[in-house]
Parts: C-alpha cells; sequence; structure tokens
C-alpha cells in the first residue's frame, strides 16, 4: 500500500486519541470491545526497502561507536546484545521524520542510533534468564550469563545518552537536550517501565476477559505507542521542524505504534479499532500534504 497526498484529503478530521503535551501522555477514547487477544513476545521483521536502508544507516553508525576493544567482558557482551536484540521501526522512523520536515539524515542518526540502544537494553532486562517474565516465557538462547546481562543493559542506557550528547558537535545543543528529556521520558518510569510493569500485573491477573484487553491496550500505549511518538519527535526536532510539525509526527508516530502493538498481540488488520486508528495516522500526514509523505507512510504496511 502506497499513500499518495491525494489520498489523504480524504481522511476525516475526527481524532480519537488525544495528546496532552504537557505530560507527554495519551489516552485511548476507542471502543472497548472484549477482543480474543494474544501476547506474543516475539518482535515484528520489518523487511521494507525503505526501513531496510534506514535500518542498516544506523547500524554502520552504531558499528563505528560500539567497536570489540578492551576489556573484552565490557564490549563483547554490549556488541552481542545491541546487534543481537530484535529490530522495531522506532529508530528508522526517527530518521523519516527528520527528511520529512526537510533534514538530513545525518542530523538524526545519534538520536536514531540511541533509540536503538533504549530498546536493546529493555529487550535485554525484560528477557534476563532468571526474570519473572509474565507467560508465556519466550525460549531465548543466552550467550552470557543473568549477571552479566544485566550489568550490560545497565551500561547500554548511559552509552545511549553520552552518543547523543557527543552527536553534532555541540552546535545544535537544545535540540540534543530536548531529544534527551524526551527518550528518558519514554524509557522511563512513566513510559516503558510502566508498561512493563502493566504487561506482568495483567498477566497475573485473573479478571474478566474486558479487563485483560483494556490492560493490553494500555501496554501498547504505553510501550509501541509512545516509542514511536518518540522517534518521530526527536526525528522532527533535529530535522528542524516548526512546533506544529513536531506534534503532528508525535500524534502520528503514536499511531504508528498503537498499530503495530494491536497486530503484535492478535489484532487482525481488519480490525475496527486498527483501521480507525490507520485513518487517524492518515489524517496527521494530511498536514504534510506539500512534502512527499510516501516514504513515511509505509510505517503504516504492517
Amino acid at each position: 500500500m502506497v499513500i499518495k497526498t491525494s489520498q489523504l484529503a480524504n481522511v476525516k478530521s475526527t481524532v480519537h486519541f488525544s495528546c496532552i503535551s504537557k505530560s507527554n501522555q495519551y489516552r485511548s477514547h476507542l471502543p472497548l470491545k472484549p477482543t480474543t487477544v494474544r501476547m506474543s513476545m516475539t518482535q515484528t521483521h520489518h523487511t521494507h526497502p525503505y526501513w531496510a536502508s534506514l535500518q542498516a544507516d544506523i547500524e554502520a553508525h552504531l558499528k563505528q561507536s560500539i567497536t570489540i576493544k578492551e576489556p573484552l567482558v565490557v564490549f563483547e557482551p554490549m556488541h552481542h546484545l545491541v546487534f543481537n536484540a530484535p529490530k522495531t521501526t522506532v529508530p528508522a522512523l526517527c530518521l523519516a521524520a527528520c527528511e520529512l520536515v526537510g533534514g538530513q539524515r545525518n542530523q538524526a542518526i545519534s538520536a536514531a542510533s540511541a533509540l536503538l540502544l533504549m530498546e536493546a537494553a529493555t529487550y535485554t532486562h525484560e528477557h534476563l534468564l532468571l526474570s519473572d517474565r509474565p507467560k508465556p516465557k519466550p525460549v531465548i538462547t543466552h550467550a552470557y550469563g543473568p549477571n552479566v546481562e544485566l550489568l550490560t543493559g545497565d551500561g547500554i542506557v548511559p552509552f545511549g545518552f553520552e552518543l547523543l550528547a557527543r552527536s553534532n558537535g555541540g552546535e545544535n545543543s537544545e535540540r540534543i537536550l530536548r531529544v534527551m528529556v524526551e527518550i528518558s521520558r519514554a524509557v522511563g518510569s512513566g513510559g516503558v517501565i510502566d508498561a512493563q510493569y502493566r504487561k506482568t500485573m495483567d498477566s497475573g491477573s485473573d479478571g474478566d476477559e474486558m479487563c485483560h484487553v483494556e490492560g493490553i491496550r494500555r501496554v501498547v500505549e504505553k510501550y509501541e505507542g509512545e516509542l514511536h511518538a518518540c522517534g518521530a519527535v526527536c526525528g522532527g526536532v533535529l530535522g528542524g521542524g516548526s512546533e506544529e510539525e513536531i506534534e503532528r509526527l508525535r500524534n502520528y508516530g503514536f499511531y504508528v505504534g498503537m498499530i503495530q502493538g494491536m497486530l503484535q498481540r492478535g489484532f487482525k488488520d481488519d480490525n475496527k479499532e486498527v483501521e480507525e486508528t490507520r485513518k487517524f495516522a492518515l489524517h496527521e500526514l494530511q498536514f504534510f500534504k506539500d512534502r512527499e509523505v510516501d516514504a513515511i507512510s509505509t510505517f503504516l504496511n504492517i
């Protein structure tokens, strides 16, 4: 599905997800239905040529930063855990958003790399060999013991912020600082960590199905939704986008993440909620109708 700008004009302007910019929290007002869902611990492997190009640039940048050197007990595990973690479209969306607002890919490459690092650390912590993970527990081959993975995961996070702080030679310090704040919020106690907690609590609950579905939806909002929103915002900020462009990208990224999260957890592509969320995402892209939106719209082709 390739979305042309001419198609965007037909999208309804009603948006049911609200973005509260003061706290960067989202609220879903989609109708709750007792849909049967399943928790999938595997990540979707994205093979779209545009995503592959963006991902290749990000990994090339990271490989220059994370080399296997002394002390090997530090850098070998970091290299392994970063480049073997499942990939998502969050870092790639960061670069795509930067290009959409007129920026160059290199302006956001450090932020995209930092986002990949944050996701690698999150995945590592969530799948520690001895952790009390939600069921069903995935079968994962661990190259290192839980002590090494725990400490290495802890070290990956500050390395991501260091990578950001060293980027652009201080020329865009205010933008870099803003991006660091966005990332820390998305992966912190109000974002990914909150989602992990909610997922753990929901998996152990014996409540009715509607409560279970609502719990999953809240996890998707906090996890895939806010991470993708963060990626899009970081790209918009570093690409020099206006405040309105950045907020439109925040909404678009949120909807992209919601779609991906719902599909990964058993919602069908033709599910009403998925279809409505895709319309909301297209509505946000309508703001960029004078730009080339075909590339970034491919993130809806899940």
